[in-house]
């Protein structure tokens, strides 16, 4: 499988669904990934990308200080497959030499990543599916919000751009 690395280029509201996207981009492409999130993991993600600190550990905070309080290191998050008009994620921790991989839902693995400090991937043929779904799918203008995403400016993005 080929991966593909991407950083978050900016956490947005999706104008038809009123529901916060995270927009994966590639570095060196135009290709962007649109990933439909909850508002609480939007929240999460939103924090660590302005760098705001809480009075007390969010969940992810948590999770970050586990890992580091257990020597374990994320080597990278995957996003692997896009099934059902649903991502899935992998997270890839390292322990004493050992590789463990880690089920994930997408927007727990990316808000992890930036806490985390490390690599985020998408597998090759989710971008390919992504393109395919958004081709076929009957959501509304998938085309037009497909380049409105890819269009997008720094401005576009609010106070969440990268």
């Amino acid at each position: 499988m080929m991966e593909v690395e991407m950083k978050i280029r900016g956490l947005m509201m999706d104008p038809v669904t009123n529901m916060p996207i995270v927009i994966l981009k590639d570095q060196g492409s135009d290709t962007v990934l649109p990933i439909w999130v909850g508002v609480y993991e939007a929240n999460a993600i939103a924090l660590e990308i302005e760098k705001v600190t809480t009075p007390r550990p969010m969940t992810h905070d948590l999770l970050k200080n586990l890992l580091v309080g257990l020597e374990t290191t994320v080597q990278k998050v995957v996003v692997t497959e896009l099934r059902d008009d649903t991502f899935f994620a992998v997270i890839w921790l390292e322990r004493e030499g050992q590789a463990i991989s880690i089920d994930s839902r997408p927007s727990d693995a990316l808000a992890l990543a930036l806490r985390m400090d490390c690599p985020i991937f998408v597998e090759d043929e989710v971008l390919k599916s992504s393109k395919q779904a958004n081709a076929a799918s009957d959501r509304v203008n998938s085309d037009e919000l497909r380049k409105w995403l890819e269009n997008l400016g720094e401005d576009d993005l609010g106070r969440y751009k990268m």
